[in-house]
């Protein structure tokens, strides 16, 4: 069954290129276009497609904006010229992140992860297990003017900060506005977990485990940090790390 899309870019020739990439996938039927957001909003309105190509900066407002306008968000795939570019972590859960000029091949390849969706949802998958993160994908994150596009397994601790979280990668440590909680029903438990209170840590970026007070741990990271297991988290810790 054919699927309906909508292109959302401010740049004629991009649309135009899209329009032509998206002739090899008779599944994907372009319906309409849009040149800026509140094009945007009228015609997916209107169509209420099942894809949209959304590019991110637009005069006026951006791709973000639209999303954040939208009710009800059909499967989205971004097209940027932008390889820095970013948002809210966890929030949008785009299909996909194409960089111009889009690559045949990954278009493809964001094609096929429609396909995949589609194929979950008619087994009718519990919605839960679709939202969990795996270590490969890839989330946004923007602090103030700064954005990053980052893949999880980078990402060595998470640490609350009142309601916001601070996300350690590489050197960058910025803040999202996600509690703890709700980021730990997102990420796999094998890979991220949760030491304390106030920390996420990723197992795969822990250096060194030394016995700490009353019964907890003190693991040393990757980065240097060094975070403390409660003693309750600590047991869980020695069940899941032994053979």
């Amino acid at each position: 069954m054919s699927k309906k899309a909508i292109i959302i870019d401010d740049e004629r020739l991009a649309r135009n290129e899209l329009r032509k990439l998206l002739q090899d996938f008779p599944e994907i039927e372009v319906i309409d276009e849009a040149a800026n957001v509140n094009e945007g909003l009228e015609k997916i309105e209107q169509h209420q497609p099942d894809l949209i190509f959304l590019d991110i900066q637009m005069p006026g407002k951006t791709g973000f904006d639209l999303l954040s306008e939208l009710d009800r968000s059909p499967q989205v795939i971004f097209t940027t010229a932008y390889d820095e570019y970013a948002l809210k972590a966890f929030e949008v859960n785009a299909l996909d992140y194409l960089l111009k000029p889009v690559e045949p091949k990954r278009l493809a390849d964001a094609i096929h992860k429609l396909e995949q969706v589609e194929r979950e949802e008619e087994l009718e998958t519990p919605v839960i297990n679709r939202s969990i993160l795996s270590e490969n994908d890839q989330v946004f994150v923007k602090d103030g003017e700064r954005c990053w596009f980052v893949r999880l397994s980078e990402i060595r601790l998470f640490e609350s900060v009142g309601n916001y979280a601070k996300v350690f990668f590489g050197p960058n440590k910025p803040l999202i506005l996600k509690s703890l909680n709700a980021l730990e029903e997102r990420l796999d438990e094998k890979v991220f977990f949760r030491a304390n209170r106030k920390h996420i840590v990723n197992l795969r970026m822990i250096e060194k485990i030394e016995p700490y007070f009353n019964g907890g741990l003190l693991l040393e990271l990757k980065g240097g940090e060094k975070i403390e297991v409660s003693r309750r988290q600590a047991v869980k810790f020695k069940e899941m790390m032994s053979l």
